[in-house]
């Protein structure tokens, strides 16, 4: 079994050779960055099973981090930091952080933490299949049908299709979706991924009668699977 990624955050040197030392002592695999985007830049690279984010970031803080991340991934996030005033925890934790431990902090409760909160993530293996307002999706015999009516699409959109789908209900970002179904080297390139938005949703959608909006948008950021 691999070991479990964790992402530390945090623009101290001193701090990211500790965290690194103490969880690779534990047998976690470590990515570390140094601020907001850096580790959005690797989250979007490299899937990671937690995060560790300090508060005060240079390009940003840790809240802020944290909400970005819960805009594509329900990962554990403990942020690690020496502002102790409950209002910043407060802040924090309805960021969509899981827990908050204030530096200075002992080896043993930062491990103890975070194996709280992996143990917290229930792994929801991925459906077979899936069906919502008249569309059906086998995701296994990459067959798609709306009202009953195949509907052929090529593999980039079949690709893109079983990545909302499989993350229903979730925001995805630009740059989540074009580095899981082009490759990190379109990470940017988001005239590609409207373009082929666009054309999955004409494919999708019915010809005749109400709009369904199977992919909505969310200006600027991305795109979910949300039929109604």
């Amino acid at each position: 079994m691999s070991a479990r990624r964790v992402l530390a955050v945090d623009d101290e040197l001193q701090i990211l050779r500790a965290l690194r030392l103490i969880l690779r002592g534990e047998g976690y695999e470590v990515l570390t960055a140094a601020g907001v985007q850096d580790a959005l830049d690797r989250t979007a690279l490299t899937p990671v099973d937690a995060a560790i984010v300090d508060l005060l970031l240079p390009d940003g803080d840790g809240v802020q981090l944290c909400r970005r991340l819960r805009e594509w991934s329900t990962m554990p996030i403990i942020v690690l930091s020496a502002v102790g005033e409950e209002e910043q925890k407060v802040r924090a934790l309805r960021a969509g952080a899981d827990d908050y431990i204030t530096k200075p902090f002992g080896p043993g409760e930062l491990v103890a933490r975070l194996e709280a909160v992996l143990r917290r993530v229930v792994t929801e293996p991925e459906p077979a299949s899936f069906s919502a307002a008249g569309l059906e999706v086998d995701l296994v015999a990459h067959v798609v049908r709306r009202d009953g009516q195949a509907i052929h699409l090529t593999p980039t959109e079949f690709s893109l299709l079983r990545a909302l789908v499989v993350n229903r209900g979730r925001l995805m970002t630009h740059r989540a979706l074009l580095t899981d179904i082009w490759g990190p080297e379109y990470a940017d390139d988001v005239t590609v991924l409207r373009g082929q938005i666009a054309n999955l949703r004409r494919k999708l959608e019915p010809t005749s009668g109400p709009r369904r909006h199977y992919v909505r948008t969310e200006p600027g950021i991305g795109y979910r699977f949300d039929p109604r």
